[in-house]
């Protein structure tokens, strides 16, 4: 089905590709709906602690704790148009699996509707990208996540930022929170098109100067994906690759709420449940009512 079909027949084309697992505030049918949640539980290139695959399931989970109402926002969320296609059948290849998730989000964006992908692994961003290319793409990572392949497969989720690159070309990539990074990457010809913002940079300059730089960096819109890994272990402890040092859940949150209005594409990735107290699975959930509230509220926190 083309991007001029009805979206009674996108609705049906979607069912055909997802589960029926809803996020608790996702009251609205695909057709009324605004924003679009699904998710992907796909980890078979993870390197390190796999389970992100049980992420989706974790993150609605945990969502069911949170409060409908949010006086920060002075919004109901029932009452705003979110639609929940649940997850994705997978395989374990990972660049049918990429390949799956750019058909899902841009039948999504060409009926007018904002994606909001849950992962699984970081892998499956680059699916999401592809639907983006006239936007920039913001990304919180303790990992460059920059090389040309990883293991023999270029679509391992250790190369998502390397994709999103010869994607969107030099100055359209921005990685905050970087603090792990391999030679062979750091000497690569390439990194200097990308901006690495590390996790001691933004302590030291401070989140407002970050989203003063990404607004300038811009083109006028964003797609931003959260690997969780990217935020302090102390915060989010149940990820597959932690790394110390990492971002304050206060900083990822205030980058949300200032760039939320110019967002067009949003994912959470790298949780894995089973090495989680519960925190990190529900500061995703509540990363998510971050990025819905602060668009559509009429006050910010």
């Amino acid at each position: 089905m083309g991007g001029n079909g009805r979206q009674e027949d996108h609705a049906s084309e979607l069912r055909e590709f997802l589960s029926l697992k809803k996020v608790a505030d996702a009251t609205s049918s695909y057709e009324d709906s605004k924003y679009v949640i699904f998710g992907v539980p796909f980890d078979c290139t993870s390197s390190f602690r796999r389970g992100s695959r049980k992420a989706p399931a974790a993150i609605r989970e945990h969502y069911d704790n949170l409060e409908s109402f949010d006086f920060n926002y002075g919004i109901n969320y029932p009452d705003i148009p979110i639609a929940d296609l649940g997850d994705l059948s997978v395989g374990e290849d990972a660049e049918e699996v990429v390949n799956e998730v750019e058909n899902i989000v841009r039948i999504i964006r060409s009926d007018g509707k904002i994606p909001i992908m849950l992962g699984g692994e970081h892998s499956i961003t680059v699916g999401a990208v592809r639907n983006f290319r006239d936007s920039l793409f913001v990304v919180i990572d303790a990992h460059s996540d920059f090389r040309l392949e990883y293991f023999g497969n270029p679509f391992n989720h250790a190369c998502v930022t390397r994709r999103a690159l010869e994607l969107l070309g030099p100055g359209r990539c921005i990685s905050v929170g970087t603090r792990s990074v391999s030679m062979e990457e750091f000497q690569s010809d390439q990194w200097k098109d990308v901006r690495f913002i590390s996790s001691r940079e933004v302590s030291q300059s401070g989140i407002g100067k970050v989203v003063r730089e990404i607004l300038d960096y811009s083109p006028g819109s964003i797609y931003f994906s959260i690997d969780m890994d990217g935020i302090d272990p102390s915060y989010a402890p149940g990820v597959g690759t932690p790394e110390p040092y990492g971002l304050r859940d206060s900083d990822v949150r205030y980058m949300i709420n200032e760039l939320s209005p110019i967002i067009e594409g949003f994912d959470i990735v790298e949780i894995t449940p089973v090495y989680d107290n519960g925190n990190t699975s529900m500061l995703a959930a509540k990363f998510i009512q971050d990025f819905i509230g602060s668009r559509e509220g009429k006050r910010k926190f």
